[in-house]
């Protein structure tokens, strides 16, 4: 019935489609025009291949060729030209009788517009000369035209060395997806957002999940519609910005954009007829004095839940015997019951079935960014945004059969819990920067946090019986900080007496404030009511009188026990040199230094190059060494959550290395990780129009942060007493816990090729990027000599398989962009390599094939300020493969959440304006 109702909507979608390109075909909408010509060229009158042209106030435009010429068709009364350049001056010329129009624009060198580019602190420096690999993506036409609405997905789909699989059934992982950059974790690729540092989220990935251990930035909470570009810099970095960029940086840098209104309005569909999709932004910005500007842009977003359940294997059993209902368990045994003996008890077939599927989100975000003159050297800015996110996910179902964990009386046929999520995200940073006596100066403070609230609805505390109630605040947690900058740049031009070119310095510091908190929740949320204490010969020993579960199902709450309260300070200092030794060989060399309250200091240094053999070709590399702390969650986090182990639901804790639990089973304490990068590539552009760029890596992490596998869960072994004592104690039957385990060493290449092409008043631009990745676990493990024998607990294959083998090893992105006039169309194929999951040790492993994802979206402007888009993700309903019946919980878990994702092909409209 969905598949019809998705169907119709189709249809009725298609018809609408026809009939506007119908109205725009029999309007006379084109105005008397004539035809000019010219070149643009920069001060050195080198032709700039590219440059952006068009008429103010239309969308007529084109773009320069290999040759740097340009044809425009412009009303025959005149116009204004706006011709623009990446690292160059915006020029407005007005044309009145002219045929031929050169083009000369000035490099831009004024502070209050200089250009952010990720990995270099030199204001001249674009992303075709720095010394490493730097991604620019361009947002303004992208945004418009593709399937994804969310940063993550953007990400996954354009940067073939960025993953993010959304997750399901994985309590709050569910809500904020999990990303990686080149195969390393969530927490080691630093986020800026106009080059000052983002703030991470207050989840701790905890649920066997990729990035399992880690805590990453939540990029979801920055609407795609506020940023102007995305520059992804794919090297180690640390000693420029600090800890967690030891896989690189992305930069998010946020529009600027005035007297102008831009908005647009997305719905779309899965092919299934779920996860509807209803987005609306609007972004306007205007002018403070001549070179200021405030820029806000908000956005709503409302998805709907998927469902990609296997059902088909539920067997329904009569339990009349035990009561008037029925219900429903695995046993192959069991007989099974017709629609109508379920029809006669007023129920059906939909009320045993699980749900597996993406969480339904509700998000709502405001974003600014803002510039200031103060005078014509010097600017006070500001930018930051809030968003609200509602998110409703589901837990395991649990059956009638799991004594222990339902109430008979409140739920007869068993029930499937939701984790209702409340999401506040903010942030604000304030600065002021300039010129003085020729430095280049910025002073800032940002400040950033996010807390994450829990609702469990649709459950029970079954200690509590028929009694419980059936929504529970289960409490949360936060994290806040607070980051002051300071920092110096110039470029002293021909120093020594003519010795060098040129010559980059800048320094500065960093005093950087880390709050970590969690907060209970209501007692009924997370109290075993049938566990009591009593004293045996001096000892505390807990016995549960009832068998029954406490807390709420599927997600205990936060108990006072658990609440925690810390802080951290991090002061740095760094200093950076860009030399330009000649016009084709720079040198750069970092260094930083950090001191953590609570994990001393550490020094790690940067040394790059870049050697230009011809004009067209360029060598380039680097080596450097990292270091990140422990994050404040992982040394703090803590908490009872419910497991699926052995087709059963059990109680299994993370525990803080301080606790007695860890100090009795022998963790150690929490270390910091360090790393050593090298990368190695070369750059060219055999062709004006064409561009080339290759770059090996390799990363080695010592003493990597994970998490622990479940002790207490041995299958092989028998309970140690004291320990099951231990976990009773705080309500648990296992535990985990954050360690050092591992060296892990990655290896790998990216390429990326563009060309671009021009027929005639069309334009094609052909993309093709490929990552190639592989990160293997050091055979021997950081274990302590009295955990000896324990090591497919401490860190097993399915933990192993979570670092080496849960992200594809291969991904591949081939695009083609195609205008003429009002038209435009983008086609992108994109190739998700095999992943390897391993269920150990109550699954097997398996391997998941690759698999390709087709994107198609067309465009057409329909009148001058609006531009109607429809098309697809997924557009050929790739879904990953089955997973195996040992992996699948009977079944249940039809698909697995890797690579693409498995909610099939995606749908949708979208009508953008602009004035």
């Amino acid at each position: 019935m969905k598949n019809v109702k998705f169907l119709k909507k189709e249809r009725t979608l298609f018809l609408l489609g026809i009939f506007l390109l119908a109205i725009v075909f029999n309007t006379d909408m084109y105005a008397q025009t004539r035809e000019i010509s010219g070149t643009v060229t920069n001060a050195a009158n080198e032709t700039l291949v590219g440059a952006n042209i068009y008429v103010k106030g239309s969308t007529i435009g084109t773009v320069t060729d290999e040759k740097g010429r340009f044809t425009l068709e412009i009303p025959q009364d005149g116009a204004t030209l706006v011709v623009s350049f990446i690292g160059y001056e915006t020029k407005e010329l007005v044309v009145t009788n002219e045929t031929v129009i050169n083009v000369s624009l000035t490099e831009s060198v004024n502070v209050l517009s200089q250009l952010t580019v990720v990995g270099t602190r030199n204001s001249k420096r674009t992303a075709l000369n720095t010394t490493v690999p730097v991604d620019v993506i361009e947002m303004k036409d992208l945004a418009v035209s593709i399937p994804q609405t969310d940063m993550n997905q953007v990400l996954n789909f354009v940067v073939p060395s960025f993953n993010s699989t959304r997750q399901s059934a994985s309590d709050g992982s569910e809500h904020i997806d999990p990303a990686s950059l080149r195969g390393l974790g969530p927490d080691q690729v630093l986020v800026l957002i106009n080059g000052k540092r983002r703030h991470t989220t207050s989840l701790v990935n905890n649920a066997q999940t990729v990035g399992n251990g880690s805590v990453g930035t939540d990029l979801n909470t920055i609407p795609v519609s506020a940023i102007e570009r995305i520059e992804v810099l794919r090297d180690g970095a640390a000693a420029q910005y600090g800890s967690d960029a030891i896989a690189g940086v992305i930069n998010i840098v946020l529009k600027s954009a005035t007297e102008k209104i831009s908005s647009s309005l997305t719905m779309g569909a899965y092919s299934e007829g779920d996860g509807q999709l209803l987005q609306y932004n609007m972004n306007y910005g205007f002018k403070i004095g001549e070179t200021g500007f405030f820029n806000v842009t908000g956005e709503y977003i409302k998805r709907g839940e998927t469902n990609r359940t296997q059902n088909h294997n539920l067997i329904i059993f009569d339990q009349s015997a035990q009561g008037n209902y029925f219900a429903y368990d695995w046993n192959p045994g069991a007989r099974e019951i017709d629609n109508g003996i379920l029809a006669a008890q007023g129920l059906n077939r939909d009320d045993f079935n699980f749900r597996i599927g993406d969480a339904a989100i509700e998000n709502g975000t405001v974003f600014f960014n803002a510039s200031i003159p103060l005078n014509k050297n010097v600017e006070l800015y500001s930018f930051g945004g809030i968003s609200y996110r509602d998110g409703r996910g589901s837990g395991f179902r649990r059956l009638p059969s799991d004594y222990g964990n339902t109430v008979y009386s409140i739920f007869p046929i068993g029930f499937q819990p939701e984790t209702q999520s409340n999401i506040l995200d903010k942030s604000i940073a304030v600065g002021v920067k300039g010129l003085l006596k020729g430095w280049a100066v910025d002073f800032s403070n940002t400040f950033g946090g996010n807390s994450f609230s829990y609702i469990i609805n649709n459950t029970v505390n079954a200690s509590l019986g028929g009694i419980s109630p059936t929504s529970f605040e289960a409490g949360g947690h936060a994290f806040n900080q607070n980051v002051t900058n300071f920092d110096f740049s110039r470029y002293f031009k021909e120093p020594f007496k003519a010795a060098l070119k040129g010559i980059n310095v800048a320094f500065g510091g960093e005093f950087r404030l880390d709050n970590y908190q969690i907060f209970a929740g209501e007692e009924a949320s997370y109290k075993n009511y049938g566990v009591v204490s009593q004293v045996n010969q001096g000892q505390i020993i807990y016995a549960d009188t009832l068998g029954m579960s406490g807390g709420s199902q599927s997600f205990p709450g936060f108990s006072p026990e658990n609440e925690v309260d810390k802080y951290r300070s991090n002061a740095a200092f760094y200093t950076d040199f860009e030399i330009d030794i000649t016009e084709k060989i720079l040198v750069t060399a970092a260094g930083r230094f950090e001191n953590y309250s609570d994990f001393g200091s550490t020094m790690n240094g940067k040394v790059s190059a870049r050697f230009g053999v011809t004009d067209w070709l360029v060598f380039r590399g680097a080596a450097s060494t990292g270091f990140r702390a422990p994050s404040l969650h992982q040394s703090y986090f803590n908490t009872v959550t419910i497991d699926l182990v052995d087709g059963n639901l059990v109680e299994t804790g993370i525990f803080k290395n301080d606790s007695r639990i860890a100090q009795y089973i022998g963790i150690p304490k929490l270390e910091e990780e360090t790393s050593i990068s090298y990368s190695a590539g070369f750059s060219a552009r055999p062709f004006e129009n064409m561009t080339v760029t290759v770059d090996a890596y390799q990363i080695d992490v010592d003493d990597r942060i994970v998490l622990t596998g479940a002790f207490g869960n041995d299958p092989w072994g028998d309970p140690v007493p004291e320990l099951v004592s231990l976990f009773q104690e705080v309500g648990a039957t296992s535990g985990r816990f954050f360690t050092n385990a591992v060296d892990t060493r990655t290896q790998g290449i990216d390429i990326v090729a563009t060309y671009k092409l021009l027929i005639g008043k069309s334009k094609l631009d052909f993309a093709l990027a490929a990552n190639f990745t592989e990160t293997v676990v050091s055979d021997q493990l950081n274990i302590p000599a009295n955990l000896a024998g324990q090591e497919d607990i401490y860190f097993g294959p399915q933990e192993k398989s979570l670092i080496e083998t849960n992200n594809p090893k291969t991904k591949l992105n081939f695009s083609i962009n195609y205008s003429i006039g009002k038209f435009s169309a983008m086609l992108r194929n994109v190739y998700f390599g095999e992943v390897t999951r391993n269920g150990f040790p109550y699954g097997d492993e398996q391997v998941f094939a690759g698999k390709i994802v087709t994107d198609l979206s067309l465009s057409y402007k329909i009148i001058d300020p609006l531009l109607f888009s429809i098309g697809g993700n997924n557009i050929l309903n790739v879904l990953p493969d089955e997973q195996i019946y040992e992996n699948s919980y009977f079944g249940v878990f039809k698909y697995a959440p890797v690579q693409h994702g498995f909610n099939g092909a995606f749908f949708f409209t979208r009508l953008s304006f602009e004035f």
